[in-house]
């Protein structure tokens, strides 16, 4: 039994989803590994059913019926953990954008560096951005600068999709109230967690851009992370 459990969400991603879930069952420290299948009209269910027979206590597949944006998806993924009993809950992309190396960086500042919240920063040792156009470089960069300005989180990386949480956060959210469904829903998650005081380390990571497989970033994505902010920094938290 290992205490972590990386969730990685997929539409479409039978060229990576075999590599990478052997690259991070091949870890040294044993991650166990929940893939959240938006029903993906390409197999890659398939592809994961197939590799389960040969990791049946390490590999673990949720099938949804309709594709419903990644925050759903992560917080399926998220009370499959809770319900599972995993100590450290590790969100990571599909498509090796997100080094399995680093998995073992991001436990080490929750189990042992005593943070609540362990992010894999591109932007809080300058910007470590792989094979992006410039274009899309500055448009992350220059939202993440947004979003801490308008929400004062003391973090670099605010759209960071490559996150460990402990459990102790994700019961303390209030998971059915996350408003978000696309990529804002990264933001919100690190917004409450910080309203809530828990402790928020960045970890310097390189993002390297996916070479195979197709981008699921669209314009919508982007309106909402940019401007859904506003609303979410003057509502705060939910009094009790």
């Amino acid at each position: 039994m290992s205490d972590a459990l990386v969730i990685i969400p997929t539409y479409n991603e039978k060229e990576n989803i075999e590599n990478i879930i052997l690259a991070v069952l091949n870890q040294e420290k044993k991650f166990h590994v929940l893939v959240v299948d938006d029903n993906s009209p390409d197999g890659t269910g398939t592809i994961v059913s197939k590799l389960q027979k040969s990791f049946p206590n390490e590999l673990f597949l949720e099938i949804r019926k309709e594709k419903t944006g990644l925050g759903t998806a992560y917080i399926h993924g998220f009370n499959w953990a809770l319900k599972n009993g995993y100590a450290y809950i590790i969100e990571m992309d599909a498509d090796f954008s997100h080094n399995p190396n680093d998995l073992n960086r991001l436990y080490t500042t929750c189990a042992k560096e005593h943070a609540d919240v362990a992010i894999g920063s591109r932007y809080s040792q300058g910007v470590n951005v792989v094979n992006w156009p410039m274009k899309r470089v500055l448009l992350s960069f220059f939202a993440s600068k947004y979003v801490r300005f308008i929400t004062r989180i003391p973090v670099f990386d605010t759209t960071a999709g490559f996150v460990c949480y402990k459990r102790e956060v994700l019961k303390t959210i209030n998971l059915n109230e996350i408003k978000f469904a696309g990529y804002a829903f990264q933001i919100e998650m690190k917004f409450k967690a910080w309203k809530h005081k828990f402790t928020i380390k960045e970890v310097s990571v390189v993002f390297t851009d996916r070479t195979l497989g197709k981008s699921k970033m669209s314009g919508n994505i982007v309106y909402e992370a940019l401007f859904g902010v506003i609303k979410m920094r003057l509502n705060g938290l939910p009094k009790k």
